[in-house]
């Protein structure tokens, strides 16, 4: 609890059994009130290994994807009563101590959406960000930054903090089951204009994180190009989106604590 601000953490997990414990481990309990893991059909134990840490876990049936699992995640965190909700990946990739700093940023009221970037402070590289991964990110962050008219240092690190309001707002249910899911809601976000914040965060590239391969990185890529074009339409008036009307689809939950 922060400034009595519901603050929950949630964790799209897919066989994330071997790093989820250390993950969890750094995870500041004396003002994080809840953490929610949604296990999207993995193949390993990290759902028995999440209900051993006490973790409320949500099991998929079947995957839905990182998007489909991100819906999930924000539906239950809403639905728990949260204020500021934290995505963290269980992969250990990303410092959960950072979560403290990040959901105090959006309960100042400066901000809605704060990013933990890879890029701020220079350390992608040094923490094994591959070259090709480096290159990819300022390029399409600097078409993006162009399109949407903001200044953000990178779009595509997966550690975010939410108001409630953000996430009551967006047409989350409209976007894609997949890792551009990431992109529209940023995109979403500043059509929105909600107020983005960015913080410095150090990363570890390493055998057991997570990490989408070149295949699904140029998949990814082509993703962020079409969530931009799309974003420009719209601003233009040339075409309108779905994923920017308000009347859209939406994360539907009854606060209930």
């Amino acid at each position: 609890m922060l400034h009595n601000n519901k603050i929950v953490v949630v964790m799209p997990a897919y066989n994330a059994a071997k790093t989820l414990e250390m993950t969890f481990a750094e995870v500041p309990m004396d003002v994080v009130d809840e953490v929610i893991l949604v296990d999207d059909a993995s193949r390993d134990e990290t759902a028995a290994k999440a209900h051993e840490l006490g973790i409320r876990t949500i099991i998929h049936a079947e995957n839905l994807g990182y998007g489909g699992n991100q819906k999930t995640c924000y539906r239950e965190a809403l639905g728990h009563g949260a204020d500021v909700v934290v995505m963290l990946h269980p992969d250990y990739q990303y410092s959960p101590r950072l979560v403290t700093a990040m959901a105090s940023m959006i309960v100042s009221g400066h901000y809605d959406i704060v990013l933990a970037s890879r890029i701020l402070g220079g350390g992608a590289i040094k923490g094994g960000m591959p070259l090709y991964k480096y290159i990819a990110n300022r390029f399409l962050t600097l078409i993006e930054n162009v399109v949407l008219g903001v200044k953000l240092s990178e779009y595509h690190t997966g550690y975010r903090a939410f108001s409630r309001t953000v996430l009551e707002t967006l047409p989350l249910e409209e976007n894609s089951d997949d890792f551009v899911f990431d992109n529209q809601m940023l995109a979403q976000a500043v059509w929105f204009g909600f107020r983005i914040g960015e913080i410095s965060c150090p990363t570890k590239y390493f055998d057991d994180a997570s990490s989408i391969n070149f295949r699904r990185s140029v998949r990814y890529g082509f993703g962020v190009l079409q969530t931009t074009a799309r974003y420009l339409l719209q601003k233009t008036g040339l075409a309108k989106s779905i994923i920017f009307d308000p009347a859209g689809r939406k994360i539907i939950s009854d606060r209930s604590s």
